[in-house]
């Protein structure tokens, strides 16, 4: 079968890889229907050292159930599922308390052997821990949504719980790709009074507005903060979800919330250290978030998808086949595109 492999920065190369075979009795072999590129994937892509092997790509997915192993008594063949950014056992003690990201006996797509979502099929470890079965058919016009519920969607989600999003909050939301755009939607899900989206792309900051942010700052740095401020009759944001994950975007955030305020980070850190200091500890300055648990999520955001009271799927504006991958890594680089889906 074919699958993406990345080589080094800038290199995404589509190759023929080994089929995928049940390994373990525990283990399902899935189809791949849709899958996508994902922002923490442009860190690599633009920074990766060259290697001689290359690895395989890809953590957003949702297939089809093609075999099962022998353990396996609620997955059928022909099942449609959603694959959570992690495989997990959904029972180990750290999956009952809703962190499956920790799961004693999970892990990661694409590393340490496991295959990569950006492909034509793959085992999937834990599968009846790990995969979300969803009733609709292999051509629905819901896929693209419901592929949000793999990673995205559930970031945004966790992004906005763990900032205590809810009626009568302010919230700024820093980032307009694909998981900013998806904390605006679930602050408005969580019923935000309003919501400010800094960011500086039209046609992003557009769908945002779509998905319920109020306000748009396109502004940086202190010129950005200042009018966040402005905005918030100079108190700041209840709630800040920072989306993006560099050093910068904290810094605002912290200048934008407000004292006993909540900044929530679910942007992959691209900085060793959390300028924390004296102030923040002044004004009861909460720092939470982190990788969000999508399996936690999943059935909880599922009916709003089914009965389209949200659409998140919207964040994808491009749609390529395997052999489209790499110009897709590339577009998502250039800015070109929010958020690349993969049909194989």
């Amino acid at each position: 079968m074919r699958a993406a492999l990345m080589y080094g920065a800038g290199d995404v190369r589509m190759e023929d890889v080994p089929d995928p075979k049940i390994q373990q009795p525990t283990d399902a072999l899935v189809r791949v229907l849709r899958a996508c590129i994902c922002g923490s994937d442009l860190w690599p892509y633009a920074s990766m050292e060259p290697s001689e092997q290359g690895e395989r790509m890809g953590h957003e997915f949702l297939g089809v159930v093609e075999e099962t192993g022998s353990d396996l008594s609620t997955l059928r063949r022909g099942d449609v599922v959603i694959a959570p950014f992690v495989w997990s056992d959904n029972t180990c003690e750290f999956c009952r308390e809703g962190l499956h990201t920790s799961c004693l006996h999970g892990g990661m797509w694409a590393m340490n052997g496991i295959d990569g979502g950006q492909g034509e099929a793959l085992r999937v470890p834990q599968a009846e821990g790990t995969l979300v079965k969803v009733p609709v058919g292999e051509d629905s016009a819901l896929l693209p949504s419901l592929l949000t519920l793999s990673d995205v969607l559930c970031t945004g989600h966790h992004c906005a719980v763990t900032a205590g999003v809810g009626p009568r909050t302010t919230v700024v939301v820093i980032g307009d790709g694909a998981v900013g755009l998806s904390a605006v939607l679930s602050a408005r899900r969580l019923g935000a009074e309003r919501i400010i989206l800094m960011g500086r792309h039209k046609g992003r900051t557009d769908l945002g507005r779509d998905f319920g942010a109020s306000d748009v700052v396109p502004e940086r740095d202190e010129e950005g903060i200042e009018r966040v401020r402005e905005l918030t009759g100079g108190h700041g944001a209840h709630a800040v979800l920072e989306c993006v994950g560099t050093l910068p975007a904290l810094r605002t955030s912290l200048g934008v919330v407000r004292p006993g305020g909540v900044v929530s980070r679910v942007g992959a850190p691209q900085y060793p250290e959390v300028p924390m200091g004296f102030p923040e500890f002044m004004n009861n300055i909460t720092l939470t978030g982190g990788v969000a648990p999508a399996r936690a999520y999943i059935e909880e955001l599922l009916p709003d998808v089914l009965e389209g009271r949200v659409e998140p799927g919207r964040v994808f504006d491009r749609t390529v086949g395997l052999d489209g991958v790499p110009d897709g890594y590339r577009a998502m680089a250039d800015r070109e595109a929010l958020k690349v889906l993969v049909q194989p």
